[in-house]
């Protein structure tokens, strides 16, 4: 990924119905969305020039507006039309698009009944989100301290940015200790998912994935469910402690972001990438690039 600044690169962003220059997409320093966290967002991968379960990212952002109490004030297709021109202004084959959607900044205070709700869709190219070789080599997790709370404590099913800041603090302990990023357990211990990705496990032709009871329930997770169970294996959705580790022989992440990234470790329990891995990234390439 270029070492630009996100502020400082070229092209236009499409802001509140209209395509700016990239250095004029600007909010207030007073926006809810940066004091109360009031914003939903999307991840979007883009192969080929088309982007990958456009109609399924957008539905989520606006799932995740309605759950964060506020509505977009353009329409769906409005959103997915603006997205493709954008792709084609900013020349963007191969890489990545977010939409993001926020409170601006009438009111200041808990509560913002009377603040206007701004879009915004960047985009830029972004191959991959880890380091090929590390990707295929297999990554390393650690185990974070910080815990998915339980559901009745946030709109766990809304993409929204106040979700992302234990990720953040989970993934910069992870990297301080020499570790790519961090596994996250549940409020009762139990393994939740990384801090941008959702995780499974194989052990033969089964995989075993986490219940999403209080995580987001990947886009990309719901895709590799299907990958699977049309190469016939068995897919359990089940409650996995951290002593199941051990039972397993291949573990890997899945997200827009990162596709499907093979783990070679998680604390000191390691795995080896191997056939399901294999398989799986296979099929998932052939499929965002059909």
């Amino acid at each position: 990924m270029s070492a630009i600044p996100f502020d400082q690169r070229d092209g236009v962003i499409w802001l509140d119905g209209e395509f700016v220059e990239w250095s004029q997409a600007r909010l207030h320093v007073l926006s809810h969305g940066l004091h109360y966290a009031s914003t939903v967002y999307e991840g979007e991968r883009v192969y080929g020039g088309k982007i990958f379960k456009l109609h399924e990212h957008t539905q989520r952002l606006y799932r995740s507006a309605q759950l964060m109490d506020f509505a977009i004030p353009w329409s769906p297709q409005e959103l997915q039309a603006a997205s493709r021109q954008l792709l084609q202004r900013n020349a963007v084959l191969d890489g990545y698009l977010r939409p993001v959607a926020w409170r601006g900044s009438e009111m200041i205070s808990t509560s913002a009944r009377f603040n206007r709700v701004h879009v915004a869709i960047a985009c830029w190219q972004w191959p991959s989100y880890f380091d090929p070789e590390a990707r295929m080599a297999g990554i390393r997790l650690k185990t974070a301290d910080w815990r998915r709370p339980p559901p009745q404590s946030s709109p766990f099913e809304a993409k929204a940015s106040g979700h992302y800041q234990i990720a953040t603090l989970s993934k910069h302990d992870a990297e301080n200790n020499g570790y790519h990023d961090a596994l996250m357990l549940d409020w009762r211990g139990h393994v939740a998912e990384a801090t941008s990705a959702n995780v499974f496990f194989a052990k033969g032709r089964t995989l075993h994935t986490p219940l999403a009871d209080c995580f987001l329930n990947g886009i990309t997770r719901q895709t590799v469910i299907e990958l699977a169970r049309a190469l016939d294996y068995q897919v359990i959705e089940r409650t996995i402690l951290p002593t199941d580790l051990g039972d397993f022989d291949e573990c890997f992440l899945t997200g827009t972001a990162a596709e499907i990234t093979p783990v070679q470790s998680i604390d000191q329990q390691r795995f080896e990438p191997g056939i399901a891995c294999r398989e799986l990234i296979a099929a998932y390439t052939s499929t965002v690039n059909a």
